[in-house]
C-alpha cells in the first residue's frame, strides 16, 4: 500500500522566543517492507542551522537550531510512502518463549529488555502479561494472546491520560490512549525478559461508512515491536486494536519508550505559555 502522509505541528507562543533547539523524528525510517519514496520537513521560519542524523536506535532524526526571535514556529513533514511488512511465521513454528528469553541478551536487544522512567519494570505488568506464556508455549503464540487481550481488557478513552501517566495508573484504570497500551506490553514483556521496542509511527484510519474522509483526522500512533528470537526476529503488534502490523501502518522510528521517538521537543529560550496545533493525513495514493 502506498501513502501519501503530511504531518503539520504549530506552536504560537505567548511571548518571543529568543533561542530554540528542537530535536525530530519526522521522517518514515526506510525497512524491509517499508520503502520510503519521499521524505522532506517544510519549517517556519526558516531554521539558521539544519543537521539530518541517525540517532542510537538508527532513526532518522533532524536537529533544528532558530537563533532569531520568533513567536510561531511551524514543521510540516510530507512523506511518501510504499508499505508491505513480510507476514509473521507460523505461531506454533516459533520457538518457547523461555528460549527465546535466555538468549536475549544481545547488543539486538540489550536496550530493549531495561527499565526506564516511563516503562518501569512493575510485578503488577509482568502479572497482566504472565498468562499469555504459560509454561513451553511458542513465543509468538504468546505475544498475539498478550496483544489480544489488552485490545479486549482495556478501554480505549482520550483525556484520561497523558504523557507523563504512570504505567501504574493505567494498569489500576485500564483506561488510556495507544502509548500506555504500548508501554503496559512492554512492561509486561520486559518483566518476563523479553526484548520490546516502543514504535512510533501512523496508522490508516477510515470514515464512517457513507461519509467523507476528514482531513487531519489521523493520528500519530504508538505500538510494540516484540523479538521471537535470532530465527524470528521482530514482530510489530498493535495492541490498541489487537492486529498485526502489516499494510495500515507508516513506521517513523523505534526506542525504549516515548522520550526516545518523541516526533518534536525542543528546548527554548523565552516564549512562555503556547498552544500547539496538530494535523496528520494519512491517505492511500489512490485516494489522494
Amino acid at each position: 500500500m502506498i501513502y501519501w502522509l503530511r504531518h503539520r505541528t504549530a506552536y504560537t507562543y505567548a511571548r518571543p522566543v529568543d533561542l530554540a533547539a528542537h530535536l525530530l523524528h519526522l521522517k518514515p525510517r526506510p525497512l524491509p517492507g517499508q520503502r520510503v519514496l519521499s521524505a522532506r520537513l517544510i519549517c517556519l521560519p526558516r531554521p539558521d542551522h539544519h543537521t539530518e542524523m541517525q540517532d542510537h536506535f538508527g532513526n532518522a532524526a533532524t536537529r533544528l537550531f532558530l537563533v532569531a526571535p520568533h513567536k510561531a514556529f511551524e514543521v510540516t513533514a510530507e512523506s511518501h510512502v510504499d508499505v508491505a511488512f513480510a507476514a509473521p511465521p507460523e505461531a506454533a513454528q516459533t520457538p518457547p518463549w523461555e528460549a527465546v528469553a535466555a538468549v536475549a541478551s544481545g547488543p539486538e536487544t540489550a536496550d530493549f529488555l531495561q527499565p526506564t522512567a516511563r516503562i518501569p519494570l512493575l510485578a503488577a505488568a509482568a502479572a497482566l502479561a504472565a498468562p499469555s506464556f504459560p509454561p513451553g508455549r511458542p513465543v509468538l503464540e504468546g505475544l498475539l494472546d498478550l496483544n489480544a487481550r489488552i485490545r479486549r481488557e482495556f478501554t480505549f478513552q482520550s483525556g484520561v491520560t497523558s504523557v507523563t501517566t504512570p504505567i501504574s495508573e493505567v494498569l489500576r484504570t485500564r483506561r488510556g490512549v495507544c502509548q500506555d497500551f504500548t508501554q503496559v506490553m512492554l512492561a509486561g514483556l520486559r518483566g518476563l525478559g523479553l526484548p520490546g521496542r516502543y514504535v512510533s509511527g501512523y496508522v490508516r484510519t477510515r470514515p464512517p461508512p457513507g461519509q467523507k474522509r476528514r482531513r487531519g483526522a489521523d493520528q500519530s500512533h504508538a505500538w510494540v515491536s516484540a523479538w521471537m528470537g535470532p530465527e524470528h526476529g521482530w514482530v510489530h503488534l498493535d495492541p490498541t486494536n489487537g492486529i498485526v502490523v502489516r499494510d495500515e501502518h507508516v513506521i517513523l522510528a523505534w526506542g525504549r519508550d516515548f522520550a526516545d521517538v518523541s516526533p518534536l521537543r525542543g528546548v527554548l529560550l523565552g516564549g512562555g505559555a503556547h498552544k500547539l496545533e496538530v494535523n496528520v493525513d494519512l491517505v492511500p495514493e489512490d485516494e489522494r
